[in-house]
């Protein structure tokens, strides 16, 4: 029987991380953005991507404590 292959979430979304912060570091770099808006884009894009973090984090406890309390 062929063994499962493990789920490539996490390496998907740090390669979308990347691309997007690489985005961002290129059009700072060409002044398409400056380098104050670019930083700023930039800690967004960590807050959103810690922010939707927990909320799965969250998410997925409150899963578990639910399939316990049945």
């Amino acid at each position: 029987m062929a063994k499962p292959r493990p789920p490539l979430i996490a390496p998907a979304v740090a390669g979308s991380f990347v691309a997007l912060a690489a985005t961002i570091i290129v059009l700072a770099a060409f002044e398409v953005l400056s380098a104050t808006v670019a930083k700023l884009m930039l800690v967004a894009l960590v807050g959103l991507y810690f922010g939707f973090g927990f909320l799965i984090g969250v998410y997925q406890l409150l899963r578990k404590l639910e399939d316990r309390r049945l």
